[in-house]
């Protein structure tokens, strides 16, 4: 045995293609690697920090659980972050249930001093498990679909490991924060339409349904979300191709034409049982009174319609240019009126008229997260505000003139002149790909800024990077053997692996205390007194390890 591992290691060494030693453990092994480092970097730098060092948003989810486990109402959180408070509402009883914690609703959780830091510990704990799984359930879809877009396993392998070492994936692998649900949920349905988009069948109306409740999904958890969906039309159009076109099911006559019928009842259906959420989202006086202002013409539901018909438009320009028949596309347009109906249903599960508000106005709401004085101004404003934010990305994007803990930015260093090769290569199809999906991203990255573009932003937009990087990948096949390919992918592993760490050992180790809490604890934890916020209690208690 002694003998056998020289030499299965100088044969490893040995090995013409870099991709073959950028990726020694193949795809399970990759697979297996990057859960086991993410669950060793949880723990280090995550599970067992102290309970308020991630204040927000951690309170804020689990108090809303802990009060929908008490039989409250849950308490209202703009994001809005539904699903990530309903998913902690459920671990948390099904953690009691099975006799694993007791601290599962808010009135089990104790006033003073000790024991409050204890039970806070064990349900943030709780809470940060959920994050924890989240982002692996992530992981694993990205990984799933990455297989089926690009050709060699390999090369989705370096996808997926670039996905798992980014910065927002690893931040938002120990913390309960809003963005990773919504990302997910649209980032997956991007990489369906992908699929789908380059070779017909007769289900693909339904693959559309799929990804419109995906998306309605992931907006209902962040308006953000909002951005990301308003692209994905335009940034499928050059997906296409010779396959793509309708298979003989849908070019059938009476057949195909029934069925597209059969679709547009069915959307009707669904659309007319989630009006009364829409009529709700779009009331004046109720978006008022969340402090909402109608971005254009004074009117709330203007820009809905417009990108309603933006997507529309995109689903017919699609249709015209890779040859879907005009039954395919009506189904396809009724499969994704029902998919986004049915998504806006499952408000139902914890109702509340605000989130509704919330979710079908989401640019106005992301103009209040910015501080905007009124949509007047923010229009007038506009170019200098889109080259002030295209200038901060530009700036972030190289790195050097403002870092960030987001490895992914040098992957763009790559991409760009990957997409010039590639066109002299005459793949012109994939170049345009790439060049559509990093577009996409500068745009919502460009909108990004308003808000500082923070860490958590980046699990929106690194995904289209890291596609369009492995589209280059795959293509330019004849790089494979240069001599630079092993050192600069070794290089970029070793980038993101410190970069992507960086973040939360700063956390982990910041010596900053808990007293900026009690500035929006009366407003957000109201039945939640802190000890350390009162008049008499301590403001530097010991900290819980």
């Amino acid at each position: 045995m002694s003998r056998s591992i020289p030499g299965t290691w100088l044969e490893w060494l040995a090995r013409k293609d870099p991709l073959d030693r950028l990726t020694p453990f193949g795809w399970r092994g990759a697979l297996a690697f990057l859960f086991a480092f993410s669950l060793l970097s949880f723990l280090l730098c995550g599970y067992f920090i102290a309970y308020w060092r991630n204040a927000d948003m951690d309170f804020m989810v689990v108090y809303s659980a802990l009060s929908l486990n008490d039989g409250s109402k849950r308490a209202f959180f703009d994001h809005p972050a539904y699903w990530t408070i309903l998913s902690v509402e459920f671990w948390l009883r099904l953690l009691h249930q099975l006799r694993l914690l007791d601290e599962w609703t808010l009135s089990a959780i104790p006033a003073d001093g000790q024991r409050f830091d204890a039970a806070m510990t064990n349900v943030i704990r709780a809470g940060r498990i959920v994050a924890a799984m989240t982002a692996g359930a992530c992981l694993l879809g990205f990984a799933v679909l990455a297989k089926r877009i690009v050709r060699d396993r390999r090369v989705a392998t370096c996808g997926v490991f670039a996905f798992a070492m980014s910065g927002g994936v690893q931040m938002h692998l120990r913390i309960l924060r809003s963005e990773m649900i919504a990302a997910c949920f649209c980032v997956i349905a991007l990489m369906l339409l992908v699929i789908v988009a380059r070779r017909g069948s007769v289900l693909r109306p339904v693959a559309l349904a799929v990804a419109a409740w995906l998306c309605m999904l992931g907006l209902e958890n962040k308006v953000q979300a909002i951005l990301l969906i308003a692209a994905i039309p335009a940034v499928l159009l050059p997906f296409g191709g010779s396959a793509s076109a309708s298979v003989g099911f849908w070019r059938s006559g009476a057949r195909a034409w029934t069925t597209a019928a059969a679709a547009a009842v069915v959307a009707a259906c669904a659309a007319a049982t989630a009006w009364p959420l829409v009529s709700a989202g779009l009331d004046p006086v109720a978006a008022a009174a969340t402090g909402l202002h109608p971005l254009l013409l004074g009117r709330f539901g203007t820009y809905q319609i417009l990108l309603w018909g933006w997507i529309l438009g995109c689903m017919v320009a699609f249709a015209v240019q890779w040859r879907v028949s005009p039954p395919e596309t009506l189904a396809a347009m009724s499969a994704l009126v029902a998919g986004a109906s049915l998504g806006l249903l499952a408000l139902y599960v914890q109702y509340d008229a605000r989130d509704a508000v919330i979710v079908l106005n989401p640019l106005e709401k992301m103009l209040q997260y910015a501080k905007a004085s009124g949509a007047d101004g923010q229009l007038q404003n506009s170019v200098g505000l889109l080259l002030s934010g295209l200038l901060g990305v530009f700036m972030r994007y190289t790195f050097v003139l403002f870092s960030s803990p987001r490895p992914t930015v040098f992957l763009t260093w790559l991409i760009i002149p990957g997409i010039a090769y590639v066109w002299r290569q005459g793949a012109h199809q994939i170049a345009v790909q790439a060049t559509v999906l990093l577009l996409a991203a500068i745009a919502i990255d460009t909108l990004g800024v308003r808000r500082g573009l923070k860490l958590e932003y980046f699990v929106f937009t690194d995904p289209l990077i890291i596609i369009a990087g492995m589209l280059l990948l795959d293509q330019a096949r004849n790089l494979w053997l240069h001599p630079w390919t092993f050192t600069v992918g070794a290089i970029l592993i070793a980038l993101h692996v410190a970069i992507s760490q960086a973040e939360p050992v700063k956390i982990a180790f910041k010596g900053k205390g808990r007293e900026s809490i009690c500035e929006w604890s009366p407003e957000y934890l109201p039945r939640l007194p802190l000890r350390w916020c009162g008049p008499s209690a301590s403001a530097a208690g010991p900290e819980v390890k």
